[in-house]
């Protein structure tokens, strides 16, 4: 079984930081492009950054500079760090990975969901 799991949402100020991690656990031979997407309250699900396997990355114009996407290939993990944030950065961020599996085959894995509310 080839999961995605998430953590560390939380709430936190306007203007503070937090780092959510993502981890790929299971048979897994290679993971392409990762990345974070996050759905507010109402609206849709809306492309955060993204990572290639060789670390090229990738912003929506609401979070460059802020925020950074990385990733460990030894660890199958991508990271998150945001900075500087914001009352409307409030969603629900998800991880989303581009996986062959053990068996061969190709997978877009998304993960559980965590919750990230900026507020005083």
């Amino acid at each position: 079984q080839v999961q995605l799991v998430e953590s560390g949402g939380g709430l936190v100020q306007p203007g503070g930081s937090l780092r959510l991690s993502c981890a790929a656990s299971g048979s897994i031979r290679s993971i392409a492009t990762m990345g974070w997407y996050r759905q507010a309250p109402g609206k849709g699900r809306d492309l955060v950054a993204t990572i290639t396997s060789d670390g090229r990355p990738n912003y929506s114009e609401s979070v460059k500079v802020r925020f950074t996407i990385s990733r460990d290939n030894a660890k199958n993990t991508v990271y998150l760090q945001m900075n500087s944030l914001k009352p409307e950065d409030t969603a629900v961020y998800y991880c989303n990975a581009n996986i062959v599996a053990g068996d061969f085959t190709y997978r877009e894995l998304w993960g559980q969901g965590t919750l990230v509310t900026v507020s005083s």
